[in-house]
Formats: C-alpha cells, sequence, structure tokens
C-alpha cells in the first residue's frame, strides 16, 4: 500500500497502475500462458509435421535416418514432442518418458549439413503457418538451437 498526498493509504489496485492493468494484453480473457493454444493447438502442430515430412520423405540426405518405411510413426512421434514441449497434450510423455534427444539420435550421423538440410524443411513447414512474428521468431529460435545440439558427426568427407 502506498500513501496518497492526503495520507490516504491507496491500494495497488486502484489509480494509475489499475489502468495499466486493464490495458494489459496478459490481463485479457483471450490470454493464454501456452504457446501451443495460443498458435492454434493441435491443427497448427499437425500442419507443421506435415510440411516438414513432406520434405523429409524426398530428401536424399535425410531420408535414410529414417528406417521405417513409413514415416507415419516419426512424424507421429515429433507431433507429440512438439505439442507437449508447447504446453499441449503430455502424450509423448506417458508414452515414452523423458525425451533425451541427444542419446535418441546417436545412431544416426547427424551432420552439419545434415542440420542444415533439416532446417530448411523446418523453415518451410514453419513459414506454412502463418504465425504472428513473435510466435514465428519463438517457435524458429528453437528450431534452430535444437537442431545444432543433434550434431553429433563432423561434416562428410568431399567427395571426389
Amino acid at each position: 500500500m502506498s500513501n496518497t498526498a492526503g495520507g490516504e493509504p491507496q491500494s495497488p489496485q486502484s489509480g494509475p497502475r489499475r489502468q495499466l492493468m486493464q490495458n494489459d494484453p496478459f490481463s485479457q480473457p483471450a490470454y493464454t500462458d501456452s504457446f501451443y493454444a495460443a498458435v492454434g493447438g493441435h491443427e497448427t502442430f499437425v500442419k507443421l509435421i506435415d510440411v516438414f515430412y513432406d520434405g523429409v520423405g524426398a530428401d536424399p540426405l535425410l531420408r535414410p535416418m529414417y528406417p521405417e518405411e513409413d514415416l507415419g510413426p516419426a512424424k507421429r512421434r515429433f507431433l507429440m514432442f512438439l505439442e507437449q514441449y508447447w504446453g499441449g497434450p503430455t502424450t509423448y510423455g506417458e508414452e515414452r518418458g523423458h525425451p533425451r534427444l541427444r542419446m535418441r539420435h546417436m545412431p544416426f550421423q547427424v551432420t552439419p549439413e545434415a542440420k542444415d538440410r533439416w532446417l530448411f524443411h523446418m523453415r518451410t513447414a514453419v513459414d506454412s503457418l502463418d504465425l504472428s512474428p513473435l510466435h514465428e521468431g519463438t517457435l524458429w529460435d528453437y528450431m534452430e538451437r535444437a537442431a545444432l545440439t543433434m550434431v553429433n558427426s563432423p561434416s562428410a568427407a568431399p567427395r571426389t
């Protein structure tokens, strides 16, 4: 509590501060603290994954890293992971436990070139979502950092 000029206590909920809070977008009924909900929920992440795997499925460097002929199981795992990471359903953790991303990717030779190809397809997928600049930037920042941490092998030797 603060005092007004006349010595009367003033509640933090009254006066100019209250007006600022009324205009604060985070205090509005439509605000959510879940990135998942803010960007459109399940449908948005399904589109992200579908567009991403359309590119991966035709990529000669990345496709061999997916041992299953059908990319459906890989798509489902990635969808569950991203949904949980961004505040959606916790299905990934319930079914698969801790993500352990580096460990799960160790069987594959993830070179800087593979990272760049992965990011190329992910950039196409993120762009397909038409997110607000804030949400796009937040999502893309995560994807770049995550891709960099998956690199576990040096560049492939140049072909002669």
